[in-house]
């Protein structure tokens, strides 16, 4: 019985991170086609990093699949090793908590003393920065990613809200602590590139702050999945 429960588990995680990867990515596509064109460049970037997101997990989801259905023509299954995959899966998920070395980011707003007829908007953080921020990272193989203890997933939104930015559907204002678990080398070259994000920001006067960490602790995906229209598609359909 344990062990019909943990391949019901791994089964039921695999189909809702699937489902999670199609909407995020037709999300992207979406934004991508409704701003403006002198966005696009950039926006082309981003969407190609979903893409490699979405590939990479996919490819766990078919490992894992395989394994589920040699184990179920077998019909031997080891209950620790199904609980072992199903950990494996919640944690490409997001949706366990997790602990490594990597990377602190923190950026707060200008502090520069605006010139006459400027705009004081271009000394302030806007959502696009946070994300052009959370894509290098993720570009740069991060393994885990938070903003201000909000865990990025699949389906996390980085949006503006009036003076705050929206993510996972919680207001979250400066200053901004971006947490990411991975190769701290890597990751720190990629947000430095000469003309990249980093030097774009502190061109306008933007505090930011690249740390490496050796112990870094980022919080699972809080909220609840739930899906109201999408629905599982089975082999063959």
């Amino acid at each position: 019985m344990r062990s019909k429960k943990g391949y019901l588990s791994i089964v039921v995680v695999s189909i809702v991170l699937g489902v999670m990867l199609a909407v995020q990515f037709r999300v992207t596509q979406n934004n991508l086609e409704a701003l403006p064109i002198q966005r696009a460049q950039d926006l082309t970037m981003e969407l190609k990093s979903v893409q490699r997101e979405r590939d990479n997990l996919k490819s766990e989801v078919t490992d894992l699949q395989q394994k589920l259905d040699k184990a179920a023509r077998s019909g031997t299954v080891s209950y620790s090793d199904m609980q072992s995959e199903l950990l494996k899966t919640r944690e490409v998920a997001g949706l366990e908590a997790v602990r490594g070395p990597g990377l602190v980011v923190t950026m707060n707003d200008s502090k520069r003393a605006l010139k006459p007829g400027e705009d004081p908007n271009i000394y302030l953080i806007h959502d696009e920065d946070v994300l052009k921020i959370v894509n290098e990272l993720k570009a740069s193989a991060a393994e885990a990613i938070s903003v201000n203890g909000q865990r990025i997933v699949a389906m996390s939104e980085i949006r503006c809200a009036g003076p705050n930015i929206l993510i996972n559907e919680k207001k979250v204002a400066p200053p901004f602590q971006i947490l990411a678990i991975g190769d701290s080398d890597m990751m720190e070259s990629s947000l430095r590139l000469k003309g990249g994000i980093v030097e774009t920001l502190e061109y306008w006067g933007i505090d930011i702050k690249v740390e490496k960490s050796q112990n870094l602790a980022i919080p699972a995906y809080k909220e609840g999945i739930k899906f109201d229209y999408a629905v599982p598609v089975k082999g063959g359909d």
